[in-house]
């Protein structure tokens, strides 16, 4: 069989499954839709958060973007990583005891206000939005080369797909599909990943084949890499550019916004007790690792193999899996010296972009009929060719993982289950967020706000409408990102890192922290980053940042921002009522100095 019988195979059969699961664990109540009714076992909860957790950033653009940006990538997978550590030990035992649905539901409670849940559910849709964003895109860019359609094509059947499994089966549903991608995203990952690894370093062991030696040339994996970098003109591999003060912006506000990140801490909320809480957070920790150590590897394997293959190399000669990323309108060619060669060249450029034309976004030419119009060489013509600098080859930072199998020329079922994994990552992330969305609407939102007396018939049926209305925005930012994957999710996290973290740590570790001021805090935050990401990267980009610092780190400044604003407006605000300062207490000590087990919840 070929890719794409393959591929159908596949995806046909994984979708399935998730179909099945679907069916089989649908809602039969507003606590199975929210919370998949509490019971779910520490190993599937740990295996489901991790596939929540590890979305198309981490499967798709994460490798990905280490690939193009060497050294600096590294923040992402620093910041994703310790943000899960953060998460498993400040935050995630103490949600459960808390006992509530959401995150929204915590701040209105915790903070006795229901501006503040308002402000709350603001925040989580916000974010949420941001983040699906990045997964429906990753969607599509699997479907448009694996299925041979266009993009558009392939976040509508995305779209499709989640509303189904999300709407049918709320949070159980959700909590028992991911289990079945997870599975599925990890084999995907590194199935290839040992082949590569054996291929470029003779050892199966991604991790350690990394840094290893270079096929029996007696110069290490690594040192192939700079040297082929510098050859051609870029900046060494291990070599970084950003400042020391922009790394560890990213890095905090990657790594509070995880522990901030709605969709993740709701999944605390589905099992029985707070040390099944903890429990779970470290079997996910676990499962999360699998990959995250893993990627480097990946990184550092396709960019090898793609600095070998198209540098220098005839058009003509060009492999299969060039001229089919071409069609999918993720890699284009301009023959800028009519030479028939693709030249590859950093020119001091950013690796992987047009020099001089960072934001380039190729758009081929077609007749009327709609076959594309090609060149003397053959390659696809673009109705918007770049015109600066020597580079005439662009490569889509998302494309790399999923291509890598096919420029390793590894077997068309590896091919396949890597387009599989793509998918499982995507839609296990992208269902989760579309659950936030809904929950804050119908829970949060109208019956907690709004209407109280709501049935909980009505509440079930309201937050089915409502993830169904927040695919349909889904799909529309799927179809105009406004980046590429793992740079969208970043701002994602930056959102959470400066409204969420900042209330909740609060909210936990100290009784003085009062409604006004949580509130003040989250504006603040949110208002302060959303505003230098939309200048900085939609409205202005070409002006000088803000202490240097990009859009992917401005939300620790905006963190730090709510913080300052939160306590300082808690000290000239009425502290919290006694009942509230006697929960705080409740939350965070430990059961037994109640005279209580650890079963459940606190009451209040």
């Amino acid at each position: 069989m070929d890719v794409r019988l393959w591929t159908y195979l596949l995806v046909g059969a994984t979708f399935a499954l998730y179909i099945g699961i679907a069916i089989w664990s649908r809602a039969g109540s507003t606590k199975d839709f929210y919370v998949a009714g509490g019971g779910v076992p520490s190993v599937a909860n740990g295996m489901a958060t991790a596939a929540d957790w590890m979305s198309a950033a981490s499967f798709i653009s994460m490798a990905g973007i280490i690939s193009f940006a060497g050294y600096d990538g590294s923040v992402y997978l620093m910041g994703w990583t310790g943000g899960y550590v953060l998460l498993a030990l400040l935050l995630a035992p103490y949600l459960r005891r808390f006992g509530k649905f959401t995150v929204p539901d915590f701040i209105g409670d915790r903070y006795y206000s229901k501006f503040a849940r308002f402000v709350a559910v603001v925040c989580a849709i916000f974010v949420s939005f941001t983040y699906v964003a990045g997964q429906m895109r990753g969607v599509g860019v699997v479907f448009s080369r694996f299925l041979e359609v266009e993009v558009n094509t392939g976040v509508i059947i995305g779209m499709v797909i989640v509303l189904f499994y999300a709407v049918l089966g709320g949070m159980k549903g959700i909590t028992y599909t991911q289990v079945a991608q997870y599975c599925v995203l990890i084999f995907a990952f590194m199935v290839p990943a040992i082949f590569l690894s054996f291929q470029i370093s003779g050892n199966p062991v991604p991790q350690i084949g990394m840094g290893g030696e270079y096929q029996g040339e007696g110069v290490s994996v690594l040192d192939k890499l700079d040297g082929l970098s510098r050859e051609l003109g870029f900046d060494a591999y291990t070599d970084g550019k950003k400042s020391v003060l922009d790394v560890f912006c990213i890095t905090a506000a990657l790594m509070c916004g995880t522990a901030g990140l709605p969709h993740v801490i709701v999944r605390f909320y589905t099992v029985k007790k707070a040390s099944a809480a903890r429990t779970s957070a470290l079997w996910a920790l676990l499962f999360i690792a699998i990959l995250y150590t893993t990627a480097p590897a990946v990184a550092v394997f396709a960019r090898i193999n793609l600095l070998k293959t198209v540098s220098e190399t005839s058009y003509s000669e060009i492999p299969d899996w060039f001229r089919n990323w071409e069609d999918s309108g993720l890699i284009a060619w301009v023959d800028k010296n009519g030479d028939g060669k693709i030249q590859y060249l950093g020119d001091g450029a950013a690796l992987g972009s047009m020099p001089g034309d960072p934001k380039f976004n190729p758009t081929f030419r077609s007749d009327d009929s709609g076959e594309p119009i090609r060149g003397t060489s053959g390659e696809r013509l673009l109705d918007n060719p770049p015109t600066s600098a020597a580079n005439e080859l662009y490569i889509d930072r998302d494309i790399m993982v999923l291509a890598n199998p096919e420029i390793g020329q590894l077997p068309d079922w590896v091919i396949a289950l890597v387009a599989a994994g793509g998918l499982a990552a995507a839609l296990s992330t992208a269902a989760g967020l579309l659950l936030v969305i809904s929950t804050s609407v119908a829970h949060d939102l109208v019956k907690k706000t709004f209407v109280p007396d709501l049935t909980e018939k009505s509440e079930l049926i309201l937050a089915r409408v409502a993830a169904g209305a927040a695919v349909v925005v889904a799909g529309y930012f799927g179809v105009n990102p406004p980046g590429f994957v793992a740079q969208v999710v970043a701002f994602a996290f930056g959102l959470a890192a400066s409204s969420f973290f900042p209330a909740i740590i609060l909210g936990i570790f100290t009784k003085r922290t009062s409604m006004q001021g949580v509130i003040a805090g989250m504006l603040a935050g949110i208002g302060f980053t959303g505003s230098y990401i939309i200048y900085f990267k939609f409205i202005n980009s070409s002006a000088e940042l803000w202490w240097g610092i990009t859009p992917e780190g401005i939300g620790t400044v905006g963190m730090l921002l709510n913080f300052v604003v939160t306590i300082v407006v808690s000290r000239f605000t009425p502290a919290p009522p006694a009942e509230i300062r006697d929960l705080v207490d409740r939350v965070r000590l430990p059961r037994a100095a109640f005279g209580e087990e650890d079963a459940g919840p606190v009451d209040h």
